[in-house]
């Protein structure tokens, strides 16, 4: 479930559950609780080395909301290979910018639910 997270980063997670951006926080309302959709999502959620903003084990979903610290260059090349490497690892990541969760939330969640979609139509075919 953790896969393989040292107790340092889990330390780290509990902050960063404790200091949720205001965009995760409207995120984290549509999915706690299995609102969307059935699925149990945790929120800042180890995974190795890193702490992903929202994972959901039974589908092996990553959410990451990003501010604009993301928009560098630098930056969308960490996050690149962040996302090639969780991607080996049979994760999904799908990025949303805080500015689409503040002004296009019924996107997000309708982009979210597609992707819920896609995975399901994968696992009963066994992809």
């Amino acid at each position: 479930m953790f896969k393989g997270a040292p107790k340092s980063t889990f330390l780290k997670a509990r902050l960063l559950r404790n200091k949720m951006t205001s965009a995760e926080k409207i995120l984290w309302s549509y999915l706690k609780n299995k609102k969307l959709e059935g699925y149990k999502f945790r929120r800042q959620h180890p995974i190795h080395l890193f702490i992903v903003d929202f994972y959901c084990h039974e589908l092996g979903l990553i959410i990451e909301v990003d501010g604009p610290y993301h928009a560098t260059k630098e930056q969308k090349q960490q996050d690149e290979k962040r996302t090639e490497l969780l991607n080996y690892q049979g994760l999904t990541v799908i990025r949303f910018t805080n500015e689409e969760v503040h002004t296009e939330i019924d996107m997000v969640v309708t982009k979210i639910k597609d992707v819920i979609k896609t995975i399901n139509i994968s696992i009963r075919k066994g992809i």
